[in-house]
């Protein structure tokens, strides 16, 4: 058995939640499908209807909606993201936005550089509260460019989202509770509308609970 944390829709903000379910060991994105299978049993349970976002996704929308494939300017956002982290010994590198996804994610500079301290992203400093804030900011601004309206609109069928790597004993940032923030500013306005740094941070102050 395993847990993991669900993010879902609730009016308008996004809370999360754990279920327990079984896991099917091994690397293979077979095995990996049959744990989201077990995982979303048991949201569904809960009445809630579930989407897998990851590149291990059964539906294709939530593969396209990956870190590892949404595109912010024309760059892969896991390599948007890594390239802005900011250390206390060094940092941003930005020659991590020539990298494949997962050799950005792998570099060994971002495990030698001393902690973490904030992000710097298009010259603006973000500071590491509100915690996830400037994930959920690139990944808002990626769906905006990569996702069309009919992806919108199938999206928002949907008010539960998984990420199956995402362990919250390990990490902060998912992209599962990023694509529930995007589904629910998009269920409040109809779009999803142009936001600066500012003014997503208002939002995301309102919105994200958990």
């Amino acid at each position: 058995m395993a847990e993991r944390l669900y993010f879902y829709t609730n009016g308008e903000v996004v809370r999360s939640q754990t279920a327990s379910f079984e896991w099917f060991a091994g690397f293979a994105v077979s095995q990996k499908q049959k744990s989201i299978a077990s995982f979303h049993d048991m949201i569904r349970i809960r009445g809630k209807k579930p989407l897998e976002i990851s590149t291990k996704s059964p539906v294709p929308l939530g593969v396209k909606m990956s870190a590892f494939n949404l595109k912010l300017d024309g760059i892969t956002l896991e390599c948007v993201f890594q390239s802005s982290k900011v250390f206390e010994h060094g940092g941003p590198y930005t020659d991590l936005l020539e990298k494949s996804p997962k050799d950005a994610k792998r570099d060994e500079r971002l495990r030698s550089s001393g902690e973490l301290t904030g992000f710097r992203y298009q010259g603006m400093d973000w500071a590491l509260r509100p915690t996830t804030a400037f994930y959920d900011y690139i990944y808002y601004q990626a769906i905006r460019q990569t996702l069309s309206e009919e992806e919108l609109k199938e999206l928002i069928e949907y008010d539960a989202f998984t990420d199956i790597e995402f362990n919250d004993r390990k990490s902060r940032n998912t992209q599962a509770r990023s694509a529930a923030l995007v589904c629910t500013v998009y269920r409040m306005n109809g779009k999803l509308p142009e936001m600066t740094p500012e003014e997503f941070l208002e939002c995301h102050k309102k919105i994200v609970r958990g």
